[in-house]
């Protein structure tokens, strides 16, 4: 499980993520990212939206979320993302991947935003 201190929580650190505009997609998730980082440090923090555009069960959208959640924990024991908060959002195919397919997703966006410029 994702710990809390790595959980965008507020409406407004949502907000926020999504009006730095540092958007790259695959065909499985968009990723949103926030401002860089000042301080090395500091945690990253992540949100998760899963819509009823996705599926109309709640089951597999928590499915979906619960996997990427497991996803972005296996990265951030390897790395540490130089942003200080990101956003996924579910595409529809997203509920008819494997967990190998979405962990391959979330590596590859998460790196694809590093070498991004800001």
């Amino acid at each position: 499980m994702l710990n809390k201190k790595n959980r965008l929580t507020s409406n407004s650190s949502f907000k926020a993520t999504y009006f730095q505009k540092n958007v790259v997609s695959d065909e499985f998730f968009v990723l949103y990212a926030g401002k860089a980082k000042e301080n090395k440090d500091t945690q990253t923090k992540f949100g998760f939206v899963v819509s009823k555009k996705v599926h109309k069960r709640a089951v597999i959208r928590n499915k979906i979320k619960r996997r990427l959640r497991e996803s972005v924990r296996k990265y951030l024991a390897e790395v540490n993302p130089i942003f200080m908060s990101a956003i996924f959002i579910a595409k529809e195919k997203s509920s008819e991947a494997t967990f190998c397919e979405i962990l391959k997703s979330v590596y590859k966006l998460i790196d694809k935003m590093a070498n991004k410029r800001f």
